[in-house]
């Protein structure tokens, strides 16, 4: 599909999409807590579609109605299928390996091409250390282990959802359990939302110091709850106001855990001048501060690295498609420069690369100079509503079923 974008300038109102990281957690806690539970406030992407199916073959009932999940998990962790589909949802596919190795049954994980390339070397050792199971072939993961409470260490560096995955998986077993998380430590502030939605269920988890965390497994109750908003997602709608929009952005929490939500803070830094940005706690937002930063001031992203095993990879991605606006810019292993530039409207389409940021970051440039971008059904990842809520704010929007 493509998305044929005119030159327009966005005001109005509308609400933040639910956030895809809490939905996920909120699902599995639903599950793990082993009564019924309702979710509200829920948006069904690929992704949450992914972790709803995930939790279904892994015994949880699912009962669907507009935006709301209800949850009966007293069977969840019992009924057992052998396959499990991630789709392409990296938090999906991490947050259930270590559940999985719980089990004592041999689990195959399947997936899309991209997702199973990224890195799961963290919990490959594991099961190394442990005696399990674990082969990873084209399109799927297949283990069998009997994970127990305990200790256990984890590389910090690559990603905080390995951390995430070992917390629930402990929380299903009975005891206590420490994770020792080897620094540096990427992402902590996933890590501090997975707490914040376990204390939702009543769960005992928390740091006992800064590099670890302290999990009491089963202490989870059932409760009902709804999802907050989106960060992530909302930066893109939030970054019209850096170009001349007015739109306002509801249904955000101040309280928020989200790491992203240091977005608001980014964007003043773009408008006002050429700032260094750290991203090591936030990449996900890589892409709108490319796309803000090439239409302002430019700027300098550093903690870039692990752009590169996202949804595709990302540094390269924005590079090769903002030199067809004329800017050029300069990535390396851990940073990427985005050199103030006058933007010129692209003279051929550009690409989404599947993924779902590119494809938004991009879209935000186009309403300034005009264009179209290819594979634009990659927003239904995360945020299927994506292009309709842009010209519900005077976006110049055609979709071309190719």
């Amino acid at each position: 599909m493509k998305a044929i974008i005119g030159r327009s300038v966005l005001s109005g109102e509308i609400s933040a999409p639910p956030s895809k990281s809490m939905s996920h957690r909120l699902l599995l806690l639903a599950a793990l807590s082993k009564g019924v539970c309702k979710v509200d406030n829920l948006d069904w992407s690929q992704d949450v579609l992914a972790m709803t199916d995930c939790i279904t073959a892994l015994g949880a009932k699912v009962t669907r109605s507009g935006g709301t999940a209800v949850i009966n998990g007293e069977n969840f962790l019992k009924n057992i299928s052998d396959d499990l589909y991630c789709r392409e949802s990296g938090n999906t596919l991490r947050f259930m390996i270590p559940l999985c190795l719980t089990l004592g049954v041999n689990v195959r994980l399947h997936g899309s091409q991209r997702l199973m390339e990224r890195p799961q070397g963290i919990y490959k050792k594991l099961c190394a250390d442990c005696g399990f199971a674990y082969e990873s072939a084209d399109g799927y993961v297949q283990l069998c282990g009997t994970l127990k409470s305990g200790k256990y260490e984890l590389d910090g560096s690559v990603s905080s959802q390995f951390i995430t995955g070992m917390i629930f998986a402990l929380l299903s077993l009975e005891g206590e359990s420490e994770i020792k998380i080897l620094p540096p430590f990427e992402s902590r502030s996933y890590v501090e939302l997975t707490l914040s939605a376990i204390s939702r269920f009543g769960g005992k988890v928390y740091f006992k110091d800064d590099l670890t965390v302290h999990v009491e497994g089963r202490s989870l109750i059932p409760a009902d709850v709804v999802c907050e908003g989106d960060y992530s997602n909302a930066a893109f709608l939030d970054a019209f106001n850096c170009i001349g929009g007015s739109v306002k952005v509801s249904g955000l929490s101040d309280d928020s855990a989200q790491g992203d939500k240091i977005y608001r803070e980014y964007f003043k830094l773009l408008c006002s001048g050429a700032p260094t940005l750290d991203i090591s706690d936030c990449p996900d937002l890589g892409p709108v501060l490319m796309a803000v930063a090439a239409l302002k001031n430019g700027c300098k992203l550093t903690g870039t690295r692990r752009l590169a095993i996202k949804e595709s990879d990302r540094g390269e991605a924005m590079k090769r498609e903002l030199e067809k606006f004329g800017c050029v810019l300069e990535v390396s292993d851990n940073e990427i420069t985005v050199p103030k530039t006058k933007l010129e409207s692209p003279k051929e389409e550009l690409f989404g690369y599947n993924d779902h940021r590119i494809v938004m970051a991009l879209s935000v440039i186009l309403t300034v100079t005009g264009g179209a971008v290819n594979g634009c059904e990659a927003v239904s990842k995360t945020y299927p509503g994506f292009f309709e809520a842009i010209s519900s704010l005077g976006a110049d929007v055609k979709i071309i079923k190719e």
